[in-house]
């Protein structure tokens, strides 16, 4: 089967095909960390802006982070890929072109950082992962102790999200190429701010160049965003099932359901894509919108992974059919997390629950406990120990969202399912967690897995936190996870 390419493109089913031609677009973004999610979001915002506003300036040299897989994949397809949008009845299929360049940022970094410094780029996106920024998961702040980082800052070609955003920020000032917008698309509270945050320290504390870190002040802003899209990993299945369809054989398709949201904050000194008219909105101040995604949604996800992992569930939506777990997903967003959240306008947080659990149940997109379980250490803090802080602060009692610890605490730990069968576990403090577990599984394992796992001292001094984790977690072992989850609602 022929391959999908600039050159096969003008077979492809009319439903599937683009208004825009990919020939006719010009690299007026980068993006950092080319996987599924940004394929499926931001790249699709940019074809739609450059559609609706009849532009064509706005196409993507996309850039991976950590090895040429994904180059190799989209390169001999020209950028062009396969986006399949799939919901519980029906499967639509569009061939997106606004990833014109692919870069492999390990080994074409030089190539990278001239992209950055480009005058005819104006706008930097990220999607790299929580744990890609190096953050202190106590203070949030860049962590300088980091070996990779302090290598980047001794002047090695950077290997760092961090290290290589600041060197093209470094070639961009030299070049004179003026203002740009740095937007991160990851799931972080205030992302932008805190990735302004980072390269400012790595500038001043470890670059020790105040020039260029007043340059970037005056002339890089730092947009905080909230993006939404389930994209679960694309299988074997699905690649035969979209070559059928196209007549052409894709390595890079990618599988979604119909939501999409983005909201981005209005912080702009350069030019960007008219992405309001593809949907987004540009708003003053992301972070309600930030804060109700963060602890409804990807709170609801862990806790239903966790559970369901425990339980020997392969997917959210087989972890959404056992009424006793998706009452307790639906207890945590309306009595835990609902109370902790400021207004956010255009949005019934009651109406927004029965929509993500509606998605959850989506039995089409495959999205798997372990996938959305993987890299815990990094998502419970603005998933949930935000919202039991603020529950304890407010004297509330915050069961389902201690439950979620317990369960991410014996994914870690123990590594077992209800029935004994094994739990691959992909977590960045598993080992420190066990190690200081020494050995040991039963309950005395809480305490110093949570201090080895970064949990701040507040609440690993707050029995009122403590106790609730310690009992589940022996609740679990004791009766197991569904008739748990059951007594926490009850």
């Amino acid at each position: 089967m022929r391959r999908l390419s600039l050159a096969t493109v003008g077979s492809v089913p009319p439903a599937a095909r683009s208004a825009l031609d990919p020939r006719d677009l010009t690299i007026g973004m980068v993006h950092l960390g080319v996987g599924g999610f940004h394929r499926a979001h931001q790249a699709v915002y940019a074809e739609d802006a450059m559609t609706a506003a009849d532009q064509t300036g706005w196409g993507i040299s996309a850039v991976t982070q950590r090895g040429p897989r994904v180059r190799d994949q989209l390169h001999p397809q020209d950028g062009l890929y396969t986006l399949a949008v799939r919901d519980t009845e029906d499967v639509r299929y569009r061939v997106v072109p606004s990833v014109r360049e692919v870069l492999d940022g390990p080994s074409e970094t030089d190539t990278v950082l001239d992209r950055i410094a480009d005058p005819a780029v104006s706008v930097v996106t990220l999607t790299v992962t929580e744990k890609a920024y190096r953050l202190d998961p106590a203070t949030h702040r860049l962590r300088t102790d980091d070996p990779d980082v302090r290598a980047d800052a001794a002047g090695r070609t950077p290997v760092t999200v961090v290290g290589r955003l600041v060197a093209g920020l470094r070639r961009r000032r030299q070049a004179d190429a003026g203002p740009l917008a740095v937007v991160s698309c990851d799931n972080l509270n205030e992302n932008g701010m805190l990735l302004r945050r980072a390269v400012a320290d790595y500038c001043t504390l470890l670059l020790r160049d105040d020039e260029l870190a007043g340059w970037i002040g005056e002339s890089v802003t730092f947009p905080s965003t909230m993006v939404d899209r389930i994209v679960p990993a694309t299988t074997d299945a699905d690649r035969a099932a979209i070559g059928s369809m196209l007549g052409l054989r894709d390595e890079a398709a990618v599988i979604a359901e119909p939501f999409s949201q983005w909201v981005i904050e209005d912080d702009f000194r350069s030019p960007r894509p008219a992405w309001e008219a593809a949907g987004a909105m540009l708003v003053p101040d992301v972070r309600p919108y930030e804060l109700t995604k963060l602890r409804t949604l990807n709170a609801c996800h862990s806790l239903l992974a966790y559970l369901g992992g425990l339980a020997g569930i392969g997917t959210i939506a087989d972890a959404v059919a056992v009424q006793d777990l998706v009452a307790a997903a639906r207890r945590l967003a309306e009595v835990e997390v609902r109370p902790t959240l400021p207004p956010a306008k255009g949005i019934d947080h009651h109406d927004y629950v029965d929509t993500v659990l509606r998605r959850f149940a989506n039995p089409a997109l495959g999205h798997t406990t372990s996938q959305v379980a993987a890299d815990g250490a990094l998502k419970i803090g603005p998933r949930l120990l935000d919202t039991i802080a603020d529950a304890l602060s407010r004297g509330n009692e915050p069961r389902i969202a201690t439950l979620a610890i317990a369960a991410w605490l014996r994914h870690v730990v123990v590594r077992r399912t209800d029935d004994n069968a094994p739990l691959n576990v992909d977590d960045p403090a598993a080992a420190a967690m066990r190690a200081a577990a020494q050995g040991r599984t039963d309950v005395t394992a809480v305490r110093p897995a949570l201090r080895a796992a970064g949990i701040c001292d507040d609440l690993l001094e707050d029995r009122r936190f403590t106790g609730l984790v310690e009992y589940w977690y022996v609740e679990f072992d004791r009766a197991g996870t569904v008739a748990t989850a059951r007594a926490a609602v009850e």
